[in-house]
């Protein structure tokens, strides 16, 4: 039988407070672990602290004090929430291995939300996305060989690869170029804007995480490269918190971010292989019901309408992190030669993406490009994890 979160009870509001010891939990395995429980874990950081950035920019625009203090409440438990999963690191990877771990989790992510995704135009704006996830991946993997020696499929086993995507030096685009058209609520379907909303927390989480770790590298071509990519994932966010239809109200939104963490937490509870780790996430949903609960109480008071006339009948099918190396490789030979013009996308570079190209390049080679050098110097070669046989190599020019 489907799951239907609306039809379910959670763990009542003030029995949700865990004290200190309680959100100290022991994290995963340094070298153990399933790397796709490390994504999981990495996606639901990115998906708790979106709803606090939400919940406070709702409180900011909001006069209501009674509704800014039910927000306050929500959102503190959600802090809680978000501190706890975060606590599952283990915190003995480097800044490298964390960056690729990170990327890890956006590249199979978005392939899997891709794949799934009914909306051609949205489906389109992940694979765009994908492509150059894939470059990050391939950039990153190659500092860590040439400053740490060791190979990314420490981290990332073989359940991903690593390969040149997009290449990232081509990723500085006008940001007039980023922003898409959005999608209609009215007629998109509820797994659409359950998607959007999904791989936006995620690339936030992507986008802080590379801004606030590059300084804290000591070689000079890693905080290069950080501050690089970093200025990529500043147009993915950009490209993604434009899909979604501005004129969906605040109560909306509230009540989508608590109906797509139980999304979430339910998708992540049925895949998880590691049991300790899954027993939070079944405790974590156990919350999520109440503050859906809540957020649709807010959503009939205020709108005046029943949530089952915006949000799905029942959950869709669980969100699952597992290889992806074929699609991957199929968009790889198929769209890899494309940039966006307005809100669409050609295959030709263009006056605004040359012009923008030779402010941020100026006359140097990005740091994209020196870090693949610095490599081949350092180990004779360029770090690539391939499963399948090689790809025909294709940029755009």
């Amino acid at each position: 039988m489907a799951f239907d979160p609306l039809q379910e009870r959670g763990i009542p509001l003030d029995d949700q407070l865990r004290d200190w010891h309680a959100l100290n939990v022991t994290p995963i395995g340094a070298d153990h672990a399933d790397p796709y429980t490390r994504c999981r874990i990495i996606t639901m950081n990115g998906v708790e602290a979106e709803a606090i950035r939400f919940s406070h920019q709702f409180a900011r625009h909001c006069p209501d004090l009674e509704v800014k203090q039910r927000l306050a409440r929500l959102r503190y438990i959600e802090a809680q929430q978000q501190k706890a999963v975060g606590w599952l690191l283990p915190g003995t990877a480097s800044v490298p291995e964390t960056a690729i771990a990170h990327q890890q989790a956006a590249v199979d992510l978005t392939a899997w939300v891709a794949r799934m995704e009914p909306d051609p135009n949205l489906r389109q704006a992940y694979e765009f996305g994908l492509l150059e996830h894939v470059d990050h991946l391939y950039r990153y993997a190659n500092l860590y060989e040439m400053i740490e020696h060791r190979g990314a499929e420490k981290i990332v086993e073989q359940a991903t690869e690593v390969l040149p995507g997009r290449p990232t030096s081509l990723q500085h685009r006008d940001p007039l170029d980023d922003v898409r058209e959005p999608y209609r609520k009215g007629a998109t379907e509820p797994l659409s804007r359950l998607h959007a909303l999904t791989i936006l927390s995620a690339e936030q989480q992507i986008m802080t995480f590379s801004m606030n770790a590059g300084p804290m590298c000591m070689e000079p071509i890693a905080r290069q490269l950080f501050q690089e990519i970093a200025m990529a994932e500043e147009g993915h966010v950009t490209h993604y918190e434009s899909l979604a239809d501005p004129d969906e109200s605040w109560w909306e939104r509230l009540l989508y971010h608590e109906y797509n963490e139980c999304y979430l937490y339910f998708s992540f509870m049925e895949t998880e292989s590691d049991p300790r780790v899954k027993n939070l996430w079944e405790l974590h949903l156990s919350m999520e019901l109440e503050h859906l609960r809540l957020a649709a109480e807010l959503f009939r008071e205020r709108e005046g309408r029943d949530p089952d006339q915006v949000l799905a009948p029942a959950l869709p099918p669980p969100v699952t992190f597992e290889p992806n190396k074929g699609y991957i490789r199929e968009l790889l030979a198929t769209q890899l030669e494309r940039t966006t013009m307005g809100t669409g996308y050609v295959r030709e570079a263009h006056e605004r993406f040359s012009r923008t190209q030779a402010a941020v390049m100026g006359r140097d080679k990005p740091p994209s490009e020196r870090v693949i050098d610095g490599n081949r110097a350092i180990s004779g070669r360029e770090y690539r994890l391939e499963t399948e046989a090689p790809r025909p190599a294709g940029l755009l020019k």
